[in-house]
This record gives C-alpha cells, sequence and structure tokens, in this order.
C-alpha cells in the first residue's frame, strides 16, 4: 500500500474515530488539556505505519533524513523530531482499533506461536531500567532474553487473528484461551502447547488444538490432512521474521514503555497492510478440513 493509500485509509477511520473517541473520553472525565499540534492525528498515524514500510532501521534517521527532507510537501506542517516523539503517545489508543480493524477472517484454520521481543542484551539486564517490573527473563528454543513475549494467531493466508503481549517468562499455554475467545476450527502448534486440560477447555469453545507429540508420548493417528497442515506451521515463524526483520518490532532503543508498544502496534498494522503476505494454497482442501 503506498503512502497515500495508508493516508486515505487511515484519515477515513480518523473521522470515524476520533469524534467518539472525544466523546467517550469527556464521559468519563479521562479528556485532558492537551497542547495542539499543527498535525493532525491521520497524519501522525501515517507517519508511525510508514516507517515500518520504509526499510529504515531507525524512526529517528527515517523522520530526520526522509520525512523532513522528502515528504514537507505532503506533510506541510511538520514539527520536530523531539515534538513528534511526545505526539505519538496521543496514536496508541486509535492505532490499537485501526489493527483490530484490519484482522484477517478465522477459516478454520489457525497457526498459534510466540516469538521473543528483546528489549536488551543479556548483559544489560541488570542496569536495564525502562521496563523494569514489566518485561521479564524468559527462555527459547534460542536461549535467555529479556523482555516480552509476542503471541500471535495468523490463517492460511498469513492474516493476523488474534494477538497478545506478556512478560516474557509467562507459558506459552496461558494466553491460548484469550487469544482463541472469538476464533473457532482447528489450530495447529509446537510441541510447547500440549497440554490435556488445554484440549478440552479449546474443545468444549469449537477448537481442536492440535499439536506434535514428544518422544515419550504414545503415537496416535491422525488424518493426513491434520498432519500435512502441522508440517506447514512453518507459516507463522516466518511471518514473525518479516514482523522482526521488515516491521522492526524489536529493538533496544526505547525510552518509554508507551512508545514500545506504538512501535509494536504500528509495526503490526504494516504486516496487515502488506499487499502479498505467506500464505498456503489449500483452497481445495478447505471443505475437507473445516469443522
Amino acid at each position: 500500500m503506498s503512502l497515500l493509500e495508508t493516508f486515505c485509509d487511515v484519515d477515513d477511520f480518523c473521522q470515524y474515530f476520533e469524534p467518539r473517541w472525544e466523546r467517550i473520553q469527556l464521559q468519563n472525565g479521562l479528556r485532558q488539556r492537551r497542547r495542539k499540534s499543527t498535525l493532525s492525528l491521520s497524519e501522525i498515524i501515517t507517519i508511525i505505519i510508514h516507517f515500518h514500510q520504509s526499510g529504515y532501521r531507525t524512526f529517528k534517521s527515517y523522520y530526520q533524513n526522509y520525512v523532513q527532507q522528502h515528504l514537507s510537501a505532503e506533510f506541510p506542517n511538520l514539527v520536530s523530531y523531539s515534538r513528534f516523539v511526545r505526539l505519538m503517545a496521543q496514536a496508541l489508543v486509535p492505532l490499537t482499533f485501526y489493527l483490530m480493524n484490519h484482522r484477517g477472517h478465522c477459516t478454520g484454520i489457525s497457526f498459534v506461536d510466540s516469538t521473543p521481543i528483546k528489549v536488551c542484551h543479556n548483559r544489560r539486564i541488570k542496569q536495564h531500567k525502562v521496563f523494569a517490573g514489566l518485561a521479564a527473563q524468559g527462555k527459547t528454543s534460542m536461549g535467555w532474553f529479556y523482555g516480552f513475549k509476542l503471541h500471535l494467531v495468523v490463517n492460511e493466508h498469513g492474516e493476523i487473528l488474534s494477538f497478545q503481549l506478556t512478560p516474557g517468562n509467562v507459558d506459552d499455554r496461558k494466553p491460548v484461551p484469550v487469544l482463541f475467545k472469538d476464533l473457532f476450527g482447528k489450530v495447529f502448534a509446537d510441541r510447547g502447547y500440549i497440554s490435556q486440560d488445554l484440549f478440552e477447555d479449546l474443545f468444549e469453545e469449537q477448537v481442536q488444538l492440535i499439536t506434535g507429540i514428544r518422544k515419550n508420548m504414545q503415537n496416535r493417528l491422525m488424518p493426513w490432512i491434520d498432519k500435512l497442515l502441522l508440517r506447514k506451521r512453518s507459516i507463522i515463524e516466518t511471518i514473525n521474521d518479516q514482523l522482526k526483520n521488515i516491521s522492526q518490532i524489536e529493538h533496544s532503543r526505547h525510552r518509554s514503555f508507551t512508545n514500545f508498544i506504538v512501535n509494536l502496534v504500528s509495526g503490526l498494522i504494516a504486516y496487515c497492510l502488506q499487499p502479498k503476505k505467506p500464505s498456503l494454497h489449500f483452497h481445495h482442501l478447505l471443505p475437507a478440513v473445516s469443522c
């Protein structure tokens, strides 16, 4: 999606969302006096999302070397970099609702996995203070890390269906009931999600959890289509790789938790707006696997 197309879509959303959001804030007494910005909310959100589509590694370099140098005609009321960083916090709630509006649709075939979001190098864990009390030390197959876990559910078209952020020491199985609250069909996961209680709880909600087996477990019969789709679980690992290396959702330069969430949510949005996503071509098999 081009910059113009992104702005038009964001602006349409903001025109619908912003007055309703302000009305709720006034009713709840949450509205606070804010210094009025020369940039509109739709312009702020567009710039934040476009950073993840631009290929730049740092937002500061992107804003100072690209936006201010080459996009002054598209955004004639640009503010300084430090002022824009303060404005990013105001976009968190609209960004979250915008992401929820661009999620995919459940087809009956889903894949679930988690990926670590490191916030600092392991050598600096004791000195790290930005996420003190929020991040935690966890362990994956690649070793120890300090930060958070991003739990994702996607369909066979590579579309994000559900997501949740937890501290790094949370078990992958804990957020699953919330992730699949409004979903149905079969979900394919790795052996880290094996749990009889979790299987039974999901089955009551019309969700069938399908995982591989451990070496000490007894083998069981499985339909060949389930075995085939279980081998295609790498689709969600590809998506996690794109989120980190293309959308830049992981880096160690954050100075506030709010802007960390803004960066994460806008990175997910940038992925959702991609015209081409990792996908599996099983359209002729869908009737056979749907529940």
